[in-house]
């Protein structure tokens, strides 16, 4: 058992698997993430981490997103797809110096993903390895995350920047949540601050707050099976569509300049939240599925929300059901932001 681990539970964590479930009253914590702020431990969210003198060269060549582009202290969204343009993983990407980078992950996906990338170094001068515990990660997001923070660190960061605090530094991420990775040994002295300011919560009141940004999160279940504007990873800024070659980019670049786009991600709200890969469907599709869930979760006040990838079709109608056609509906809600119309492909004319 770590040190950590040990801290969190004398400060009242409750455990399930190396996530923190609860800090003793789970649907309050809820309503704190949807009123005012909380912090989490960020224990499922692993660090991959791509140094060496061609880190930046060998990243560029794999991501969907510029790595040139990148200055210390800066991240980008990003993902890494087969060569068929289906996304494997997406993740943060943040630059440390020049010559490293860290792939800001699920551990659930870390260990597949190192192995896979590193059929790819060949003579490359480029080290992978696993980070995940030279650094504590600690979330905090909700309405007031933003203030909080600023009481930390003298100003909220920019969104994915990282500024410096005691131990270590702090990032914004989309959706009012902001990131802190720190020296193990800073870590309690940062967590008792925040604790201070800030309501202690399990690592689901984190997953409810991504989904609600709109930013998915591939795991196992839903790998190798959606091109990236299909997760609106165009619309989130995790695809340079202006840089070289990578691996799928050829048919990421067709989707995006031929119009042919017909699922997109959406937020929708549940009774109860259905597994990651459940299959969606809707009466005009009748015994053929229409869509996929990517992530759900327990929402403030009861149910779920959930993020899911459906066809564009069965979105507008408004239709879409868990599992089978007459399953537990989902009740679409709106995304925090703006998600374009699909375009006609060229030589179609109205």
């Amino acid at each position: 058992m770590s040190h950590w681990t040990t801290f969190l539970l004398a400060h009242g964590a409750s455990f399930d698997a190396d996530a923190v479930s609860a800090f003793g009253d789970a649907p309050g914590e809820r309503l704190a993430a949807r009123d005012a702020a909380v912090v989490c431990p960020l224990g499922p969210l692993g660090a991959l981490s791509v140094s060496g003198p061609d880190a930046a060269s060998f990243l560029q060549g794999q991501l969907t997103n510029d790595v040139t582009a990148l200055a210390p202290g800066s991240g980008q969204l990003s993902a890494w797809c087969s060569p068929k343009g289906r996304v494997l993983a997406n993740f943060i990407l943040r630059c440390i110096a020049p010559d490293h980078f860290e792939l800001l992950l699920p551990r659930l996906l870390l260990d597949s993903v190192q192995r896979r990338l590193a059929m790819f170094v060949l003579r490359a001068k480029v080290t992978l390895g696993d980070a995940s515990e030279a650094a504590i990660r600690i979330g905090v997001g909700g309405p007031a995350a933003a203030a909080r923070i600023a009481e930390l660190a003298g100003a909220a960061p920019a969104l994915l920047r990282w500024t410096a605090i005691e131990g270590g530094s702090v990032a914004a991420l989309p959706g009012s949540r902001f990131i802190a990775s720190v020296d193990p040994v800073a870590a309690p002295g940062l967590w008792d601050r925040l604790a201070g300011v800030a309501r202690p919560a399990g690592f689901p009141c984190w997953r409810w707050l991504t989904v609600r940004a709109g930013v998915p999160v591939i795991l196992p279940p839903t790998q190798d099976q959606f091109i990236p504007q299909m997760l609106n990873l165009d619309v989130l800024g995790g695809i340079g569509f202006h840089k070289g070659c990578y691996v799928g980019q050829e048919i990421v670049a067709r989707t995006q300049y031929l119009g042919r786009l017909k699922e997109r991600l959406s937020l929708a709200h549940a009774a109860s939240a259905p597994a990651p890969g459940t299959r969606l469907y809707a009466t005009a599709f009748g015994d053929q599925a229409c869509g996929t869930v990517i992530n759900a979760v327990a929402a403030p006040g009861g149910g779920a929300d959930v993020l899911c990838v459906a066809q564009l079709a069965a979105s507008a109608a408004g239709e879409l059901r868990a599992d089978a056609a007459d399953g537990a509906a989902l009740a679409l809600l709106p995304l925090p932001y703006a998600v374009p119309l699909p375009a006609e492909p060229p030589g179609r004319s109205a």
